[in-house]
């Protein structure tokens, strides 16, 4: 008899019975999405996965604690059969074909009557990709060409610009730390539907060379304003070009809402009746240590860190920093925007209490390829920034997790 291909179909399985035969690393992998289709899911197994268990336990799944029986697929949709058992898979496919229960087989794909695609998903599209034939059926190259096809709904490339879904509107973007490859997915989805990208100098720049020509993009630094009116120039440039209905994405560094003056924006927007879209990024406090060889928390050493902006001196009067208790925690203290005035912090942390020998470590340009770590303590640093002339941005890392890590060639 001659092979036919298999024949695509999506399954609407809400408050419909499907039962799963096995607890091991297979149903592991295949009841979240089970689970997440709504599915009435019944569980048969004398074991499970630690994983598995704790799904019966937040009650998504009912486990029936035994091998199977004969009878348990009389009421089912679907079935997935997967248990170490050749003799009850066989029995059980057998019954699904009696009982005309669709059935994946885990360990014997010729003898079952449906497969289980590779599937992904991209802002409400599921691509579900199936090899032809059960001859030749290749697990990895099928996997290959979901991933494939999946990135490139997700980073615009793969469908064409005229055809792109794109919403009038404003997307304050947190672009992460300089990597382009930390910003999110949903994050450089929404850069390639743009028609206008307003970005910060601290964003990840190479993203913009990406962008097709007929996007507008504009250095927020360039923007023109008068003394002190930086902000409300970047504000009227989002409501201009969003009420002429264009796509606009404000692609700011790390992430919009720490020390990003993000929601200064939104509230500009939302005054103007503008929609915004507000995509998380990658804060450079965690992720720029972290990229340096240095957590930010670690058993033993420190169990809480604190972000501060350093862009004013401890003694300014418009520092709104409790520098004295700082002084007095025992975690790590990440510093930002602190370059220029770290001999000062230093200086009050010694003051209030903190040891002259406590470890600092400055970051700069984290995450790119002029990414360089420069190490000193309290008692060094401010001679250390003017002897090794570090510039921002840099991330400052101050307390004992600093020399968590592996040992830092000198700069």
């Amino acid at each position: 008899m001659a092979e036919h291909p298999a024949y695509p179909v999506g399954l609407r399985l809400s408050g419909r019975r499907v039962v799963v035969l096995g607890g091991g690393q297979v149903a592991q992998r295949r009841l979240p999405a089970l689970i997440a289709a709504g599915a009435d899911i019944v569980l048969v197994s004398p074991g499970a996965t630690p994983s598995v268990e704790a799904m019966a336990d937040a009650g998504e799944i009912t486990w029936v604690r035994r091998a199977y029986e004969d009878g348990d697929l009389a009421e089912a949709w679907y079935a997935l059969i997967a248990t170490s058992d050749p003799e009850a898979n066989a029995r059980a496919s057998a019954e699904a074909e009696r009982h005309r229960v669709w059935c994946v087989r885990s360990d014997d794909a010729d003898q079952a009557t449906a497969w289980t695609p590779a599937t992904g998903h991209s802002e409400g599209v599921t691509v579900a990709v199936l090899t032809t034939h059960a001859r030749g059926r290749d697990p990895r190259h099928t996997a290959a060409i979901r991933d494939a096809v999946v990135e490139g709904l997700r980073d615009g490339t793969l469908v064409a610009p005229h055809h792109r879904t794109r919403t009038a509107g404003v997307a304050l973007v947190g672009g992460g730390p300089g990597d382009p490859d930390l910003i999110t997915v949903r994050g450089r989805r929404l850069l390639a539907e743009a028609d206008v990208v307003i970005a910060d100098r601290l964003g990840p720049r190479d993203l913009l060379a990406e962008l097709p020509p007929h996007v507008e993009v504009i250095d927020a630094a360039k923007i023109p304003y008068g003394r002190y009116m930086a902000q409300e120039a970047i504000n009227n440039a989002l409501i201009e070009h969003a009420k002429q209905g264009k796509a606009v994405v404000r692609l700011k560094g790390g992430d919009p809402y720490v020390f990003g003056r993000g929601m200064e924006e939104v509230q500009a927007l939302a005054d103007a009746g503008i929609p915004c879209t507000v995509v998380p990024g990658i804060s450079s406090s965690i992720s720029v240590p972290g990229a340096a060889g240095i957590p930010v928390t670690h058993r033993g050493v420190a169990h809480e860190f604190t972000v501060v902006s350093g862009h004013v001196a401890p003694d300014d009067e418009r520092s709104l920093v409790d520098w004295p208790s700082l002084a007095r925690l025992t975690g790590t203290l990440v510093v930002l925007m602190g370059v220029d005035k770290i001999g000062k912090i230093a200086e009050t942390l010694v003051a209030h209490g903190k040891s002259p020998e406590t470890p600092v470590a400055l970051v700069q340009e984290g995450t790119t390829a002029a990414q360089r770590r420069v190490d000193a303590t309290l008692a060094t640093v401010a001679e250390t920034v003017r002897a090794e002339d570090v510039k921002p941005p840099a991330v400052i890392v101050i307390g004992e997790v600093v020399r968590v890590g592996p040992e830092q060639p000198s700069a």
